[in-house]
């Protein structure tokens, strides 16, 4: 990492709390461990927090309080939430609070810092500016306009559906590194559940379809975690 993010990290489980903890230093991340969620909230209000990561099931404040806390004294700061529960309510009660990713355990550390990495990119993105146009390959892809355009002429222009140009903007915003499969799902259709997996692997398909005409550009399925859109980068210089 260049710069040292700062983690709120509660989690009640010492063990669990600790190798977490241990794990994000080691990624370059300086990660502060909070038993229970009043010590959370007191550590929110004395530092200034890139992300929060909460477990639900905790002491004196539970990861749901502690949010609705967090968001009532800071609206952007991304939270994540960490839980045993697989329940839709649950989930649902999450993204009502705010919460921008929800991991159910166990899962692994590295996947963690994936998703924590990921909404961090999306968050910085939307700071400096909304992107709205990419370059892929030979192909401009305009998210306003839902515009998907070959070699910048209009007469090869495509019109996309809403739901594939949301699903083409997030593997744009992770072009050539993985797009999990649940995080895309929670993030266009909420719900991971077995329908919305069979839809989203037809959006694939018809994505793969608007950008065969390129060979150089192509979804690629990571067995057991996701999508990578490969193209080559073509970044401008800009600071």
């Amino acid at each position: 990492m260049d710069e040292n993010l700062k983690i709120l990290l509660c989690e009640d489980d010492e063990n669990l709390g600790t190798l977490l903890s241990e794990y994000l230093q080691a990624k370059g991340y300086q990660a502060d461990l909070c038993p229970d969620g009043e010590v959370g909230y007191r550590a929110f209000l004395k530092n200034k927090y890139d992300i929060c990561v909460l477990d639900v099931m905790m002491p004196k404040k539970d990861g749901f309080t502690l949010a609705q806390e967090i968001r009532q004294a800071n609206t952007d700061v991304p939270i994540i939430f960490l839980t045993a529960k697989q329940l839709k309510e649950d989930i649902l009660e999450g993204f009502k609070i705010g919460a921008d990713d929800y991991i159910t355990k166990p899962f692994s550390m590295e996947e963690l810092v994936f998703r924590i990495e990921a909404i961090l990119r999306r968050v910085r993105g939307k700071k400096t500016k909304e992107s709205t146009m990419y370059k892929i390959g030979r192909f401009t892809f305009d998210t306003q306009k839902q515009l998907l355009t070959l070699d910048g002429d209009p007469e090869k222009a495509t019109k996309l559906t809403t739901k594939e140009n949301e699903l083409l903007a997030l593997l744009c915003a992770h072009a050539n590194e993985i797009l999990q499969r649940d995080y895309a799902l929670k993030t266009i259709w909420i719900d991971d559940n077995y329908f919305n997996a069979r839809s989203m692997d037809v959006y694939i398909t018809k994505l793969r379809k608007h950008l065969r005409m390129d060979e150089e550009v192509e979804i690629i399925n990571i067995h057991g975690k996701g999508y990578k859109l490969i193209a080559k980068e073509e970044e401008e210089n800009e600071d």
